[in-house]
This record gives structure tokens, sequence and C-alpha cells, in this order.
């Protein structure tokens, strides 16, 4: 029952919006090479990013742009700073036919919003706004990484940031317990990285001991993706890679300051514990017994 409604709404979507159409929004080209006339954007793209962006092959990439650039609304060149990198940019004809397209595109969501009632509109735009969030928390992508990876460095970083900001005495990962490198590498231990569209987003780290609970650490999802899910994701897939690892129990301390990974452990069943370790920044301890 959930399939079939998804492909229903599929296909109500992709009728309702043109996509089925050769000449997308009454232009002379399909929806495919519209969207990526209008990911390029006024200040170019990264073909790489654009590819990553839209999840596309580069092959199938390749084909979209030499469409547009025969068409004289692209051309994509190298970088300047790096000739190995090839930007894609509008033309000033590529510009003036991605803001008719912006026009034509509102446009149309007026065309699906008139007919409706006020309560209506507003039930419509909630909804489609629930939609993409939760399609947007499902093309999220959690692996298992080595730390020493520039997205796995992003997201540690990222997180020694927002310590240092949000503690009361700032934050400095050398005074507190130890999660180097060495640490999240198995069989010591392991770093997941979520990514969305290729950017890392997200990160979560086990250090695993013998016969002993493992240790969460490094837990942090960046604020753009908060409330879709992703801490909540992260946590379970370590608690399933600790079992996996032969560890029967999973622990954890925290900052008072962190309210919301407070909360979260709490709903996924972590328990308040006497302190087992004696990490300078923390506040909490808790553990939760894992089931095979």
């Amino acid at each position: 029952m959930e399939v079939e409604a998804v492909r229903r709404f599929n296909r109500v979507v992709t009728q309702r919006v043109g996509a089925l159409d050769e000449a997308y929004l009454g232009r002379d080209r399909p929806l495919g090479q519209d969207r990526v006339l209008w990911e390029i954007g006024p200040e170019g793209c990264d073909v790489r990013a654009l590819r990553a962006r839209l999840e596309l092959d580069s092959g199938y990439l390749s084909r979209l742009l030499r469409s547009l650039e025969g068409a004289g609304l692209v051309r994509v060149e190298p970088s300047v700073g790096d000739r190995r990198v090839r930007i894609a940019r509008l033309t000033a004809d590529g510009v003036a036919e991605r803001e008719l397209l912006d026009a034509r595109s509102d446009q149309l969501a007026t065309s699906m919003l008139d007919p409706l009632s006020a309560r209506q509109r507003d039930r419509l735009v909630a909804a489609m706004d629930e939609v993409s969030r939760l399609l947007t928390a499902s093309l999220v992508q959690v692996e298992v990484m080595d730390p020493r990876r520039a997205e796995a460095q992003y997201c540690l970083e990222a997180y020694f940031a927002e310590l240092g900001r949000r503690f009361d005495t700032g934050f400095d990962h050398t005074r507190s317990i130890s999660a180097g490198n060495a640490e999240l590498t198995l069989p010591a231990g392991l770093l997941l990285v979520a990514t969305l569209h290729a950017e890392p987003v997200g990160c979560g780290a086990l250090k695993l001991h013998d016969g002993e609970p493992a240790e969460l650490k490094r837990m942090w999802v960046s604020p753009d993706i908060r409330g879709l899910g992703v801490g909540r994701r992260l946590l379970q897939e370590l608690e399933r890679e600790a079992v996996a690892h032969g560890a029967l129990a999973v622990r954890l301390e925290t900052n008072r300051t962190l309210t919301e990974a407070i909360a979260l452990y709490r709903a996924q069943g972590y328990q308040e514990a006497p302190a087992f370790n004696a990490e300078p920044y923390a506040h909490h301890w808790f553990e939760k017994s894992l089931k095979a």
C-alpha cells in the first residue's frame, strides 16, 4: 500500500508539473535541460558539484550541457584557479532564458493554487513543504568513512567549532577524551558520515572495546538539515555497528548545553548513568543496552 501510494503521487506530480512535456513551460527544451540551466545559476557552477547536486551520471550531464552549449545558453570552461576543474556558466542569453523560466514557473505555481480555496491552498503548501523535507531526508546517505578524508574532516571541524560556540567555557578537543583518526578506524573504532548530494552534513563515531561497552563520540548534524531525523538515523546506525562488532552496550557523555542531543538520547532509550570517565566537558553520562 505504501509503495502504491508513492507511485500514485509520482504520477500525479509528473503530469501536473509538465515533466512529461518535450517543451517544458512552453520552451523548446525538456525539463532536464531547464533544470540544469536553473541549477547553474547566475554565478556559474563547478560541473562536478552540478553532477552531485542533481545526482546525474557524468555522461548524461555532459549531453545536457552540450545541448545547452549548442543553443548558446551555456559555456563550459576551465576554472581560473585550477584548469582541471570545469565551470559551467550562463551566457547573456542563458541569463535571460533563466529569468523567463522563473517567471513561467511562477505562473505554473499560481495555476495550481488559483482553483483552490484559501484553506486548500494552505493545506497544499504545508503538505508540499513536508513532502520536500521528507524527500530530502530520504536522499541522505550514511556510510563508514576513513576519518582522514576531506568530508570527514569537514564534519569533525564543524563539530569542534559548534561546541566552541555553545559550551560555557569554549571547547578545546585536545583537553577532551581522545577520539583521533586511529581510534576511529577499524578495528579500534569507526566514523559514520552522512552526505546529501555528495556534501557532508553529519557524522557520528564509535570507539570499540573488546568485551566492554562501545563509546559514542563526535555526534554532529549540520544546522541546515536539522529536524529531518538525520541525528536519529546516525544514532541508530551507530548502534547497529556496535552490535555488529560485538558490543552489548553503548555509552556516551555530553554537555548540558546540548539540549537537543540529550532529548534525542533519552527518546532513543538511553538511561542516565554514574560518571564512567573524567571527560572535563561532560555533565551527563548515558548508557544503553543493545540487543543483537
